[in-house]
């Protein structure tokens, strides 16, 4: 039998999935999903790498196979989404380094990879090994900046927290900015 936990994160992740299969038409173009970015981002911060791994993966899957959307939705995400969760745990709670690792894994490892595949699988023809940088980094900067804002103010209220303790996540005790006492938690 499944604990509580546990069908919360699977619920959580079924509506981050529904959610960025819903939003991932916002501000897109090929090359550029910037809604994709802010999932990936808040779904490393609420869940992990892992989860927000294979969030990113069904996402893309279903972009693929309803949306008619090429391989990008999966090459545009799965590297960022992973190393966005990784640094996020390695900086031990630092909204920003989630952002960081989104823009690196999905701006610059993502957008190397997608050449071949584009170029060789798809017959996509006047590609260089950067062709998409641009548009991934334009993207996952568009993205994390809203991702960035969202959980910060989730941070500020204390659902941060409340949310990944109750997803059965990691949570971190920042220092205030400024000296300032943290908030107290409302309870």
């Amino acid at each position: 039998m499944k604990s509580k936990t546990d069908i919360l994160r699977m619920t959580m992740l079924a509506m981050m999935v529904a959610l960025g299969v819903v939003i991932s038409p916002i501000l897109r173009i090929e090359g550029m999903c910037p809604m994709a970015h802010l999932i990936n981002i808040t779904c490393s911060v609420f869940m992990g790498p892992w989860y927000s791994l294979l969030c990113a993966t069904i996402i893309g899957v279903l972009r693929m196979a309803f949306m008619g959307i090429p391989p990008l939705a999966l090459t545009g995400a799965v590297f960022g989404a992973f190393l966005s969760g990784v640094l996020y745990r390695a900086s031990k709670g630092r909204i920003w380094c989630a952002v960081l690792g989104e823009v690196i894994g999905t701006g610059l490892i993502g957008s190397v990879i997608s050449y071949p595949i584009m170029a060789f699988l798809v017959h996509k023809s006047g590609l260089t090994w950067f062709f998409y940088t641009p548009l991934f980094i334009t993207g996952t900067l568009i993205g994390g900046a809203i991702a960035l804002v969202f959980l910060v103010a989730l941070r500020r209220t204390g659902m941060l927290t409340k949310i990944q303790s109750a997803l059965g996540g990691k949570t971190y005790e920042l220092p205030s900015p400024a000296g300032r006492p943290a908030p107290a938690d409302p309870q």
